[in-house]
């Protein structure tokens, strides 16, 4: 049979735009359907936007910190409207690219809803197309809970939009889009709580970075609780909100902000027209080629709930581009040793396994530890102080996990990532020389270990 186009891609975020722009460089014929922004969640309501807030509220730090160094500063203000109009054009900026990118590859881009008719048929805006594979890329989508009163809490869609900062914040969640956005918040001066339901949030993250970052938050003034939930959200008559925790106890804010999760985003997309399955979590079923149970259909990104990365879906994407169109290019995409970055304040960097996940998978461990005040704190009061730990494995001295808490982490752990991918052990960190003077250096001066 001829088909129309020899991929179709549904969503235009970061793994369906790689994908089929490599694909049209490959000679493929392919198309795009986006029915709400290019770009996807990454650059819309996601990393972009998220790190340019964190810079905006980085600044009161360094107003803070500059008497240190001569700096005698007029009282400063902040207003949040010119940082969201700002932001806005950026993403504006960035959306025309995303658009300028697909065009000029050679790939047809429609907006509008793309639904599956079958296993190689899309329908957009009423117009059915027929494709010889179909790659779903729809990402996912932020969910609250369906508590009393939960039209009134807002997610990480909406925070971006807000028309002004709430002089109060509630923060649900322990993950890191919960803890980056408290730091958001508080950093520009709203009275900000951060509430989670476990025993200590990040869970996943090595153990020592969660309880130093629980630390640092607490020396900032954040109001950090923990076993607390929300039982339900009232409206009051002034315009504010009454949380009532599970314990009973009222929380008046202006604002509750929740980061307990995504789902992936499969609304009226056809699914019961194919033979696509999900798993158990609600996410697209895929193989290690990415392929669902209807072979013509293969889904990347957040949508197949692996690692919901930008990165990761981009590679995701080059990889079935690669497969289905040069396969003499066509490598599988390696989730080891995965770099990641939490954008809270201070900054974590990791990569590797932690130390609860080493001893898990059996390795008798080394672990060597730093703590230290940054130099650039030495001329100011600010007591922050900066974590750094390998952990090593004893027995091959291969060094197994990088982490960090603390200024820029996430730009020193993407060159650790590098040397933790070749195989570094701990004597290569050992005979490397410092860059002096710098944090980084920290990483291949510690000699002595704190365990094993």
């Amino acid at each position: 049979m001829a088909y129309e186009f020899d991929l179709f891609v549904i969503g235009a975020g970061s793994g369906g735009v790689r994908a089929a722009r490599f694909a049209a460089g490959f000679g493929a014929k392919v198309a795009v359907a986006e029915s709400r922004y290019l770009g996807g969640t990454c650059v819309n309501v996601g990393c972009v936007p998220k790190k340019l807030l964190v810079y905006g509220a980085h600044f009161a730090d360094d107003f803070e910190q500059a008497s240190g160094f001569g700096w005698s500063l007029g009282e400063a203000n902040f207003d949040w409207p010119t940082l969201i109009a700002n932001k806005d054009r950026e993403i504006h900026r960035l959306n025309g690219i995303y658009r300028n990118l697909l065009v000029n590859s050679g790939v047809t881009l429609m907006e509008g809803h793309a639904k599956l008719t079958g296993a190689n048929e899309v329908e957009v805006n009423g117009q059915r197309y027929t494709a010889k594979h179909i790659l779903i890329a729809t990402g996912g989508w932020p969910q609250i809970p369906e508590i009393p009163g939960h039209e009134h809490a807002i997610s990480s869609n909406e925070a971006f939009f807000l028309k002004e900062l709430p002089k109060r914040v509630l923060v649900v969640g322990g993950g890191y889009i919960a803890v980056e956005f408290a730091g958001i918040f508080h950093g520009l001066g709203a009275q900000t709580s951060l509430l989670y339901r476990g025993e200590m949030f990040l869970r996943g993250f090595d153990g020592a970075v969660r309880k130093h970052l629980h630390e640092e938050l607490l020396k900032r003034g954040m109001d950090v609780q923990f076993n607390a939930d929300i039982a339900r959200i009232d409206k009051q008559a002034d315009g504010s909100l009454k949380a009532t925790l599970k314990d009973g106890r009222e929380l008046i804010t202006d604002c509750v902000f929740y980061a307990t999760g995504r789902r992936p985003m499969l609304d009226n997309l056809g699914l019961e027209n194919t033979a696509v399955k999900l798993d158990k979590r609600g996410f697209v079923e895929v193989d290690d080629l990415y392929q669902s149970a209807e072979p013509s259909i293969l889904a990347i990104g957040d949508v197949i709930g692996r690692v919901q990365l930008t990165p990761v879906a981009l590679a995701e994407g080059m990889a079935v581009a690669r497969r289905l169109f040069k396969p003499e290019q066509y490598r599988a995409v390696d989730y080891r040793m995965i770099p990641t970055a939490v954008f809270s304040l201070p900054n974590i960097g990791t990569v590797g396994l932690s130390e609860e996940q080493a001893i898990e998978e059996g390795h008798k461990v080394q672990i060597f530890e730093s703590s230290f005040r940054p130099m650039k704190l030495t001329l100011t009061e600010c007591q922050e102080r900066t974590l750094m730990k390998l952990v090593v494995d004893a027995d091959t001295d291969k060094v197994l996990g990088c982490h960090m808490v603390g200024p820029e982490a996430g730009e020193i752990v993407q060159g650790l990532a590098i040397a933790l991918k070749a195989g570094a052990t701990k004597q290569h960190f050992d005979e490397t020389i410092g860059v002096h003077p710098t944090a980084a250096e920290e990483f291949v001066t510690m000699r002595t270990p704190v365990k094993g």
